[in-house]
């Protein structure tokens, strides 16, 4: 099963199964310095989480919050610990059924994306859906040298 959404139009998903909860847009508190990719902070439910901007990491530009902005809080691995994040997606759609195997590889012509950060496409009624890969997505290298 996947979760779709919302981001710049296009429609994306992830599996359910890092899906922790949906939640209303909050308040984020911005980090210096921090990565474009990982600007800020926000608390869910006691818990400081960092956001992680999809949009930009897609180079797709900043997010910005609407009315139909939700925070998707994920719960994924990053470096081998278990990491909770927040996202903020520009409307959540919903939960399918769908066949991983159905997902087409994107042809190197016309991806759109870095194309590490997709598993790939398949069509669900008159859209196309993205897979994102969240095991590259997500992923992160830190730069010691320049982490302070």
């Amino acid at each position: 099963m996947i979760l779709t959404f919302r981001i710049r139009g296009e429609r994306f998903a992830l599996t359910v199964q890092h899906v922790n909860e949906i939640i209303d847009p909050i308040p984020e508190t911005p980090v210096p310095r921090a990565s474009a990719w990982a600007p800020s902070l926000v608390n869910v439910r006691g818990s400081v989480v960092p956001m992680f901007d999809i949009r930009h990491r897609l180079g797709l530009g900043r997010a910005e919050p609407s009315e139909t902005s939700r925070i998707v809080v994920l719960d994924v691995e990053i470096q081998g610990e278990p990491t909770r994040l927040a996202v903020l997606v520009e409307a959540v759609e919903d939960v399918i059924e769908a066949e991983l195997a159905s997902f087409e590889t994107i042809p190197d012509l016309g991806a759109r994306w870095p194309e590490r950060f997709i598993q790939g496409v398949a069509h669900h009624g008159s859209d196309l859906v993205v897979l994102l890969n969240s095991d590259t997505l997500f992923h992160v290298e830190i730069n010691r040298s320049t982490a302070a």
